[in-house]
């Protein structure tokens, strides 16, 4: 009933910047909180960033300073800007939203499928 979809992703140089995207479609009421993750080859899946409705921000301790993670409420969509990139940032970052479905007004929780990022000279 909801979805994702994530773009932005691509390569660059360490020292260059991205911006991700992450529109969230459906039967959407509200999104109350979207998040990224990323996910590199072999490991687990990492917090990056969340914002609320509200504005309020919250970010891993790896991306503070470089990281800007934003939303335009009005289209259901996350924005995450990516600055000063390092080769260790390349991943597939995967957005993630919460929030009430429209009609049955119970919660949803939804993953995209992932955007890859790579970060090399």
């Amino acid at each position: 009933q909801v979805q994702l979809v994530e773009s932005g992703g691509g390569l660059v140089q360490p020292g260059g910047s991205l911006r991700l995207s992450c529109a969230a479609s459906g039967s959407i009421l509200s999104t109350e909180v979207m998040r990224w993750y990323r996910q590199a080859p072999g490991k687990q899946r990492d917090f990056v960033a969340q914002i609320g409705s509200g504005g309020t921000t919250n970010y891993a301790e790896f991306v503070k300073g470089r990281f800007t993670i934003s939303r335009d409420n009005a289209k259901n969509t996350v924005y995450l800007q990516m600055n000063s990139l390092k080769p260790e940032d390349t991943a597939v970052y995967v957005c993630n939203a919460e929030g009430v479905l429209t009609l049955t007004l119970r919660l949803f929780y939804t993953w995209g499928q992932g955007t890859q990022v790579t970060v090399s000279s």
